[in-house]
């Protein structure tokens, strides 16, 4: 593996380290006392605020992260109250790193729920569907029928995460950069002893944006380590909260003036012929700063890759699908307009490259099972002891040794016994099939074809799990599509039945894999597995409740999918399961459909096969090729948020070229959450507004050619 080679994605960010040597870590302090009540609190209450703002996003764009980043920025900047203000908070003992480690643990539990539970995907689409697409009502479901929901997929991932733990992070000693950094920074925050051989990798996104290495060696140069203390320490912290507030400030605006999230500027190019871009061909300008943040945090190869997506769907396709009369409604529909048109293109695409770039992983990773089912009957006969290495792992309770004999460095009490695991894969797979059956019945999908896909989910999340570790990049999105695949040939015509058992697969596989950035974070500190283990578990079964209660509340509130929240993810998983169970397609869409399908496979392949070549001119040419996913994003979104992004991506990249590094600096990433944050937690504010009959305060500027446009009831 290249350690540098990065690789567009869209939806979540993460960040690519060069891989270590990991032996340094060993030798750090044990550090006990992990599992602490404060620091479950504060992991919750800041897995509360991600929770809402993915929620928002999700639903908004389908852009959900992990924030492990921030979650343990917050988490420390909570214990950081008394020293600022001492009179409202009574002294404390400093917050340890393995607490820090045990709050974003819990945090990111809590927070990636809307997406593990498909609450920003398979759950809106069930609400769409209709009797005369599908052959029944939509399904929307009450707020105890959602926690069952939430129960029944939330628990069999954190406990499938346990076992692939000691294969991937202590066996093959696997980077998982998100995880790594995130020990950077939590051993920058507290001044914890240095990563040795870590600290002086540089971190990247998985979009190929550079980010400014956090480094915790004292060798490693002071001017970067004096960059990095500030970003830590007053300055990153005011930067963080001005950021914040600016970002807070523009949304609450955008709730008085609708028209500030949606300015028709377009239409000065579209007057002189008489028409409206914004009205007739949803053509207008976001000035979001958390679309901006989240450009700088996805970096200028993605948001170039969706921008020129953007353009293709919307500036090419969709006219000529409207003038053509293949999309004879409203431009913004999913139905009958250009925007379900164009979906459907986005969809091939995104096929297309998820099989495509699964089929590598897979080949290496049946290869290497081979390699060890040979290598262990080679050793079958050999004698072992009762005090061999081997023995005591089992007697320890950790599910297998190193293949280089290097045992697990953490004492059994630390680590999470073998017998809780089975226990809970057999007690989360129950209740994921009990309950899956007791919301939709066995009209919705069957019992066992739900006991299938939980299976479906432990031998995908395998593969998916190792290609993080190697890349940043989960799969999920390919595991769910194979899995939709697999289940219209076993429950055939059921699109009900499809889009559950695709969410089913992928709530495992990605919770498995966001779970274990979390372990490797942990790994690196020497934070107890056991401990993160807890936070896990609370994390997900306070986020049952959370996030059903946020999904109700969004629903109670807006027109979902709507102005305000077109879920473009439930589109994708209902269309996909309306192709697979009745075959139907919009008119003159397959030729378009095949066009782009094969043209980002053979993207894909090319990409694939060269990205490592030793050639510095041909890597540096595939390079500049455009990510599938991301341009599929691009059809996807309206026009207004790849635009903000792709100012985010610029900022970014002009940050980067200004440093001397080559990289983008620490405090822009800080600046990028600050931005983030600022608009998801400020949205809950506009949502209880809402929710209480309160509206714009002036529907200024969004009448333009109709209007329509503007959200608030503008």
């Amino acid at each position: 593996m290249n350690p540098s080679q990065s690789h567009p994605v869209t939806g979540d960010y993460d960040y690519h380290v060069a891989p270590a040597d990991e032996e340094s870590i060993y030798d750090l302090p044990v550090l006990e006392g992990c599992f602490t009540p404060r620091a479950v609190i504060v992991g919750l209450a800041v897995g509360v605020i991600l929770c809402m703002t993915n929620m928002y996003f999700g639903l908004q764009t389908g852009w959900v992260s992990m924030m492990s980043l921030q979650s343990a920025l917050l988490g420390f900047a909570v214990f950081k109250l008394p020293a600022v203000l001492p009179r409202f908070f009574p002294t404390t003992r400093p917050l340890t790193a393995s607490e820090n480690v045990v709050i974003q643990t819990t945090a990111v539990a809590t927070g990636t729920m809307p997406l593990a539970a498909g609450l920003v995907g398979i759950i809106p689409a069930l609400g769409m569907m209709s009797q005369e697409a599908d052959g029944r009502d939509p399904i929307v479901l009450s707020y105890w029928h959602l926690v069952i929901w939430c129960l029944a997929v939330a628990f069999f991932g954190v406990f499938l995460a346990v076992p692939l733990r000691n294969q991937v992070i202590i066996k093959e000693k696997l980077v998982f950069p998100s995880g790594t950094a995130t020990a950077q920074l939590i051993a920058l925050l507290h001044r914890a002893p240095a990563i040795k051989g870590i600290s002086a990798a540089s971190v990247t996104n998985r979009s190929g944006g550079r980010y400014e290495r956090l480094q915790t060696n004292e060798n490693d140069g002071d001017e970067a380590d004096g960059k990095d203390e500030d970003a830590v320490s007053g300055t990153g912290w005011w930067a963080l909260g001005w950021s914040f507030a600016a970002s807070g400030a523009i949304t609450l605006l955008s709730f008085m003036f609708p028209v500030t999230f949606a300015l028709p500027v377009f239409d000065l190019l579209s007057w002189p012929f008489g028409t409206s871009l914004a009205a007739r061909w949803m053509w207008w300008f976001t000035p979001s700063l958390s679309y901006i943040g989240q450009g700088i945090i996805m970096g200028f190869p993605v948001t170039v890759s969706m921008n020129i997506g953007m353009l293709v769907g919307w500036a090419v396709l969709s006219p000529l699908s409207k003038k053509n009369g293949w999309a004879p409604g409203r431009v913004g529909s999913n139905t009958d307009g250009a925007r379900g048109w164009i979906l459907w293109v986005a969809l091939a695409i995104m096929i297309a490259e998820s099989i495509i770039s699964l089929i590598p992983v897979t080949v290496e990773y049946v290869a290497n099972l081979w390699a060890r089912r040979k290598a262990a009957e080679a050793r079958a006969h050999v004698f072992t002891t009762p005090d061999s290495p081997d023995e005591a792992a089992e007697r320890d309770g950790y599910m297998d040794m190193p293949m280089d004999g290097e045992p697990e460095c953490e004492p059994p009490e630390r680590l999470v016994p073998t017998s809780w695991v089975m226990l809970g894969l057999a007690a989360s797979g129950v209740l994921g099939v009990w309950g899956v059956w007791y919301v939709f019945g066995t009209d919705g999908i069957h019992p066992w074809a739900t006991a299938l896909a939980l299976v479906l989910a432990s031998i995908l999340s395998l593969i998916g799990v190792r290609a993080l570790g190697e890349t940043d990049i989960n799969p999920v999105s390919g595991i769910g599509k194979i899995s939709q695949l697999l289940f219209a040939a076993l429950q055939p015509g059921n699109v009900v039945a499809n889009v559950i058992a695709g969410g089913v697969a992928e709530a495992g596989a990605q919770q498995a894999g966001d779970l274990m950035q979390d372990l490797k974070t942990g790994h690196l500190l020497r934070a107890s597995p056991r401990s993160q283990f807890y936070g896990q578990l609370v994390g997900s079964l306070a986020s049952v409740f959370v996030s059903s209660a946020a999904y109700k509340f969004y629903t109670s509130v807006y027109t979902i999918p709507g102005p305000e929240f077109a879920v473009p993810s439930a589109g994708v998983w209902l269309s996909l399961a309306r192709l697979l169970n009745n075959g139907k397609l919009p008119d003159m869409v397959v030729p378009f459909m095949i066009m782009f399908g094969g043209a980002f496979s053979l993207i894909s392949i090319v990409r694939l096969t060269l990205a490592r070549s030793p050639n510095p001119t041909i890597a540096a040419c595939v390079a500049t090729l455009p990510s599938g996913i991301a341009f599929a994003i691009g059809f996807l979104n309206s026009p207004s948020f790849s635009l903000a992004r792709l100012i985010g991506g610029y900022i970014a990249y002009r940050t980067a070229r200004a440093s001397r590094t080559g990289e983008t600096p620490l405090l822009t990433i800080v600046v990028a959450s600050g931005f983030v944050l600022g608009e998801g937690v400020l949205s809950i504010l506009n949502l209880t507004l809402a929710s209480q009959g309160y509206r714009a305060l002036s529907c200024f500027g969004c009448n333009l050619g109709g209007g329509g446009y503007c959200t608030g009831g503008c």
